[in-house]
């Protein structure tokens, strides 16, 4: 059972919600900036971040059945809409980036979502996976969206997406701080001190993929945070057995 729509936009409208957007984004921004001429799909609860991606060619939000549809500003070419999430209704390789958000946690069959996300992405499209991380405090919370579903360990998304035909080339974590008031005015300390020594609090897993593997990307509009040290989706070389060096440059190998 989804959650619905209106805890959703109640979650993000609060300040605990306007904490997991801020996180999340930062990471979004270094692995695709603004996503320049680019079409790109959201799927799940991903509206929160869409309208970030300024530079995109066309938005599309789409929101599975069981969770509700809520109207989302649409400018130009942006569209929301309610779909099945074993068929959507895009025609193959429509979308150049899809990101799943509050997608897989809580599906009946994960597998088959995302079969459903890489028909529609591009030959040489990119796919980012947010999912609540299992060994996270965020997954024990209830009263947030991560509490519900099925949370996933990094090694989970992996298969799961190369039973789907892609190959994983980034990963990152964020949400790092507990889901406890009085502790999330020092989030941004927690993030930089979890990296380096409790990679496995972390709340959520990023993970990006695609149908080809390529040995270095960098991801337009994301240089100079990385030269700064900024923790975002960074990419690796690609291999074909699982990923063993974590994607942060200023974490430690765990």
């Amino acid at each position: 059972m989804r959650r619905a729509i209106e805890d959703l936009r109640t979650f993000y409208g609060e300040p605990t919600g306007a904490l997991v957007r801020r996180l999340l984004a930062r990471r979004l921004d270094d692995a695709w900036g603004e996503a320049p001429g680019c079409d790109v799909l959201g799927i799940g609860y991903a509206t929160p971040w869409l309208e970030a991606f300024v530079g995109a060619r066309r938005v599309v939000a789409a929101m599975p059945s069981g969770q509700g549809v809520e109207h989302w500003p649409a400018v130009g070419r942006n569209r929301t809409l309610l779909v099945d999430d074993k068929r959507l209704p895009f025609p193959a390789g429509a979308f150049d980036r899809v990101l799943l958000v509050h997608a897989l946690e809580e599906s009946d069959d994960p597998a088959q979502l995302l079969t459903e996300a890489v028909r529609a992405l591009a030959p040489a499209g990119r796919i980012i996976l947010a999912a609540a991380a299992r060994g996270g405090m965020w997954a024990r919370a209830e009263a947030t969206p991560f509490g519900h579903g099925r949370p996933f360990t990094r090694g989970q998304l992996e298969r799961l997406v190369r039973a789907a035909g892609l190959e994983p080339t980034a990963w990152s974590q964020t949400l790092y701080v507990p889901p406890w008031t009085p502790l999330l005015g020092l989030a941004d300390g927690f993030e930089q001190v979890g990296r380096r020594i409790a990679p496995g609090f972390a709340g959520v897993i990023l993970l990006e993929a695609t149908r080809q593997a390529y040995a270095r990307i960098r991801p337009s509009g994301s240089a100079q945070r990385v030269r700064a040290g900024a923790p975002g989706l960074q990419p690796q070389p690609v291999t074909r057995g699982p990923v063993t060096h974590r994607v942060d440059r200023d974490a430690e190998p765990g």
